[in-house]
């Protein structure tokens, strides 16, 4: 399936995520370690030029289930509306990437700490939170051995699915069954705990909550942005 198409088969069938996982290689066998990629601000911008300049795009729904159709729109408005779309897609493919890299670092060396950020092709969905997953180097003989198991291969896969399904149940998408048992858990309040987990960031939690560093600290009484595994934090409805 050519890279375009991955996308266009996920919106086909409104995929609430996109992941593309592979292997990375390099020219020296030291490079090691999986990363979590999303869609940079640079190919964020190429790819609305893009769909502007298509017209066959402009019949297509952006948002989802229920979303904006571009026709008739003209390129001003259906520009911003580009922008605002694919500027939530990237602060939730950042949010579920936190989720997955912090799930992964507890199975596997990460190649970097934070989730990285890149042009790639199969990230360039408009409406669609997408990631790609580098599994690991299988130019270094390690990791090439390690991924050649298909007993670690499980467990990647695992620690994937586990920063999907954490992120999921933090940040539901609406109408969702998720959604709906998010909010009987509350119980009609207007306030849910979250439990600080290895791997995670304040900012991470926020972008996940859709709020902010800076409402959390206040809602919470923090100094600092500094968070402990096993601290308890309380998140205000968004």
């Amino acid at each position: 399936v050519g890279l375009r198409n991955r996308t266009l088969l996920a919106r086909k069938y409104n995929a609430d995520l996109f992941v593309s996982v592979h292997a990375d290689a390099f020219r020296t066998p030291q490079p090691r370690g999986a990363s979590v990629f999303a869609l940079s601000q640079r190919g964020a911008t190429s790819e609305t030029a893009r769909w502007l300049a298509q017209s066959e795009n402009r019949s297509d729904l952006i948002g989802g289930a229920g979303g904006v159709s571009l026709d008739g729109r003209d390129d001003m408005l259906a520009g911003v509306l580009l922008d605002l779309s694919m500027t939530a897609s990237i602060n939730a493919s950042l949010g579920v990437g936190d989720s997955v890299l912090g799930r992964l670092g507890r199975v596997a060396k990460l190649h970097k700490q934070g989730v990285e950020q890149a042009a790639f092709v199969v990230l360039k969905s408009p409406d669609i939170p997408s990631i790609l997953v580098e599994a690991g180097f299988i130019s270094n003989p390690t990791e090439e051995k390690n991924l050649a198991s298909e007993w670690y291969r499980n467990k990647l896969a695992n620690a994937i699915f586990d920063g999907i399904e954490q992120y999921f149940r933090r940040t539901p998408p609406p109408g969702t069954l998720l959604a709906w048992e998010k909010q009987q858990n509350r119980g009609g309040t207007d306030v849910s705990q979250y439990r600080i987990q290895r791997g995670d960031t304040l900012s991470g939690v926020a972008r996940e909550n859709q709020t902010t560093v800076s409402e959390l600290m206040r809602f919470n009484g923090m100094n600092d942005d500094r968070v402990m595994v096993g601290q308890t934090i309380r998140i205000p409805s968004s």
